[in-house]
């Protein structure tokens, strides 16, 4: 396979500055429609092709291949400035440049030299890896099996983010008969195009939140794979990495953006809120206790945003030096961000309503939709293990598993 000739399809973005710059304008855009789109669950099909053409997609990719390779530090600026707009297509993109860090470690030359060409042209890649039934993300029931010199796919994964919008789905299977020293699966990523045979797609995501993220099932049915498309998986985490921490950080702007989204909207509540009576003063914002309300979701909204980006440098200096040290104070800084980020956005988005009122809780208004979705979101990778591998990092210095989700 031969990589493809970039087209004029996607703005090529030259700086990080004019990453953010862009982000900023994006961000402000899908603000505008993110209610509606939550209340009807209108797919952002016209949003996510925007996000693609703006360039922002092909950050990652090294100056090598053609790329900026843009820091973590502006990455992660860059999904808070999208959250802030639209969780759900902040969402979106987060597997894309997940499985472009993937290609980093662990594709060929041949292969980063393709695929990062697609994602310069604007190309969209999303996952399909988690699967239902299975105790553990250590067992894959969907399997890789060599056909000659390619192999066969089959198996059905769920909460695939964003397959729907996406041209490449990349696909986390197990490689038929092949355990490592342990009995742990040897598993490969497959990157298949999305028209690929055999593979099918159905927007069957009911989430409460993040609800047009197109989480859906994708099912393989005996689809032919070339060798080309098949990247190593399993020996990604036998070596000192930043790939679990970037991945991460991510989801830490993620839900930083929805709890800076939850203070602004705050912020335009009082204004127009009516003060309690007790109170005796004229306007809801001299109020003394909705004061306290707003103080306290400030310092927790700043906090959030500040250690995202002290998390971000650090990944930042892991990848320049990756060693087993470097590597795990990046994965407990993004776990601290990721943490804090959470209690953040669960906070905002409850304290909104304490500051807006009764008539913050109407339908119409729709103001649900950002606890909703960060409460969602909050439930991926559970927070409550992360603090426990901070304690024993702090305590012991205990360094922590290589897993992707740390």
């Amino acid at each position: 396979m031969t990589a493809v000739d970039i087209q004029e399809i996607a703005h090529r973005i030259t700086s990080e500055d004019e990453a953010l710059s862009v982000a900023s304008q994006l961000s402000d855009e899908f603000a505008a429609g993110a209610g509606v789109r939550d209340a009807q669950r209108l797919l952002p099909r016209d949003e996510v092709r925007t996000l693609a053409q703006s360039g922002l997609l092909g950050l990652s990719v090294s100056k090598e291949f053609g790329g900026i390779d843009a820091s973590t530090e502006t990455l992660a600026e860059v999904f808070r400035l999208l959250a802030e707009g639209d969780p759900s297509i902040a969402q979106i993109p987060h597997s894309h440049f997940t499985f472009l860090e993937a290609l980093r470690y662990q594709g060929s030359n041949e292969q980063k030299q393709f695929f990062y060409a697609e994602a310069l042209s604007g190309k969209q890649f999303a996952n399909a890896q988690s699967e239902r039934g299975n105790k553990t993300i250590d067992i894959d029931g969907t399997t890789l099996t060599p056909d000659g010199e390619d192999f066969v796919l089959e198996g059905r994964k769920f909460y695939c983010t964003g397959a729907l919008f996406a041209d490449w789905i990349v696909v986390r299977a197990a490689n038929a008969d092949q355990f490592t020293e342990t009995g742990a699966q040897v598993k490969s990523a497959v990157y298949l195009p999305r028209s690929t045979p055999g593979l099918s797609i159905v927007d069957d995501w009911d989430g409460m939140g993040q609800k047009t993220t197109a989480s859906g099932t994708v099912t393989l049915e005996s689809v032919s794979v070339p060798r080309f498309n098949v990247v190593p998986f399993t020996s990604l985490f036998t070596h000192p990495t930043t790939y679990g921490a970037q991945a991460q950080i991510l989801h830490a702007a993620i839900d930083t953006g929805i709890a800076s989204a939850a203070l602004r909207e705050s912020v335009k509540l009082a204004a127009k809120a009516r003060p309690f009576f007790e109170a005796k003063v004229d306007t809801a914002v001299e109020d003394p206790l909705l004061v306290q309300l707003a103080g306290e979701a400030a310092i927790e909204v700043r906090a959030a945003r500040s250690l995202l980006a002290e998390a971000a440098r650090s990944i930042d200096v892991a990848r320049r030096n990756p060693t087993e040290d470097s590597t795990a104070r990046a994965s407990i800084d993004a776990a601290t961000a990721k943490v804090v980020g959470a209690r953040a956005s669960l906070a905002a988005t409850s304290t909104l309503f304490e500051i807006g009122g009764t008539r913050s809780a109407g339908e119409s208004a729709n103001l649900s939709r950002f606890w909703r979705d960060a409460r969602t979101h909050t439930l991926h990778d559970p927070t409550r293990w992360k603090v426990q591998h901070i304690g024993r990092w702090t305590l012991s210095g205990t360094i922590p598993p290589r897993h992707g989700l740390l």
